[in-house]
């Protein structure tokens, strides 16, 4: 009976089903607080679930997303557009999908594309894990934080093919976005300067400075900074829209607790209900 009642609610709906797709080593738990929201607006969900595919790369992740959305299609009878949201990482493997692999035929029907702290121009975290110097007392950081003990990021697929360098990143870089889908960023920003906000680097976020050397900045959520994740023509939203939300959780705001922070999830909703309209891109 379940089954049937969301098959009708997807059928009878006029919102657009949302993809929810997590990001890098995370898993769909990451949802548990927007999928509520979504149900109280209405609004039906997917989520797709890579756990399982640690060791594969983009295009692969980004091919078994294809074959879920369709699967999930067949599933339902839903053959209108869909709306993605997307964590971090996840992010790149929907906008390879669209971008790389579907963006001359186009068969994908996407309304909308959210991108919650993604690295959208390449990971300099990423590019930090592979640094000779810097790169073991960060991991040693972040150990048991945001990567494993004893992590190895020559050994990870994703890492390597998003270095702002790679392949990978040129690829989207070239393909660019696409005129037909509406893109939304969603960010977040330590502007109080507070050391909660990400204690592994004081509440400061590294990234690539202009001249190719590392520098770090309060604009980043402590993992991927405002510099990696801005796209042309996407419309953002940096919170905390109150800075003093970051004097009672600033630890609400940091990378990995981004899609369970209730302003980010109130924010998220109100996209797919149609409800904002988010400032572009500066």
């Amino acid at each position: 009976m379940l089954a049937g009642r969301r098959r009708d609610t997807i059928l009878t709906n006029r919102k657009c089903p949302a993809v929810l797709v997590h990001g890098w080593r995370s898993h769909p738990g990451i949802w548990n607080r927007l999928a509520p929201g979504l149900s109280e607006a209405a609004v039906p969900f997917w989520s797709f679930d890579h756990t399982a595919m640690q060791g594969a790369g983009t295009e692969t992740i980004a091919l078994a997303l294809q074959d879920y959305i369709h699967a999930k299609r067949e599933e339902t009878g839903y053959g209108g557009p869909v709306d993605i949201v997307c964590h971090s990482m996840g992010t790149c493997i929907a906008r390879y999908l669209l971008e790389v692999l579907d963006g001359d035929e186009r068969e994908e029907q996407v309304r909308l594309l959210v991108g919650i702290g993604p690295p959208n121009n390449g990971s300099a975290m990423a590019e930090l894990f592979n640094d000779p110097e810097r790169g073991p007392e960060v991991i040693r950081r972040l150990a048991g934080v945001f990567v494993p003990q004893d992590y190895d990021p020559g050994e990870d697929t994703i890492v390597q093919e998003f270095r702002p360098g790679s392949r990978t990143v040129a690829a989207l870089r070239d393909a660019g976005t696409r005129d037909d889908i509406a893109y939304r960023i969603v960010l977040a920003a330590n502007l109080t300067a507070t050391p909660a906000f990400f204690p592994a680097f004081g509440g400061r976020t590294w990234e690539i400075a202009p001249d190719g050397g590392w520098r770090t900045t309060y604009a980043g959520d402590g993992i991927v900074p405002h510099t990696d994740s801005y796209l042309p023509g996407a419309g953002v939203d940096v919170l905390p829209a109150d800075p003093g939300n970051l004097a009672r959780h600033p630890e609400h705001y940091c990378h990995t607790m981004l899609p369970r922070n209730p302003e980010v999830v109130a924010r998220v909703t109100e996209y797919l209900s149609g409800r904002v309209t988010p400032s572009p891109s500066p």
